[in-house]
């Protein structure tokens, strides 16, 4: 955006597209991590249980990590 736009949204707006920009982020990780946590959470019940091999247990816990990761690289760089 160039400075025009940058001054229009923010007198329409009251806040700066930066600030957007890291409100929306900060949701998109929040959520994701109580995503992740409700994901371990559950497999490891199922595990405990013995509806889940460790096998199986450790692959929730990778998927999310390596989910994680990916996301953070695209949207934060």
């Amino acid at each position: 955006m160039n400075a025009t736009q940058i001054s229009a949204f923010q007198a329409n707006g009251g806040f700066t597209p930066a600030a957007v920009s890291v409100a929306v982020l900060s949701f998109i990780f929040a959520v994701l991590l109580l995503w992740g946590v409700w994901a371990m959470r559950t497999a490891y019940v199922g595990w405990a249980e013995r509806h889940l091999t460790q096998g199986q247990f450790l692959g929730v816990i990778v998927r999310f990590v390596a989910m994680y990761l990916v996301l953070g690289f695209f949207l934060l760089s």
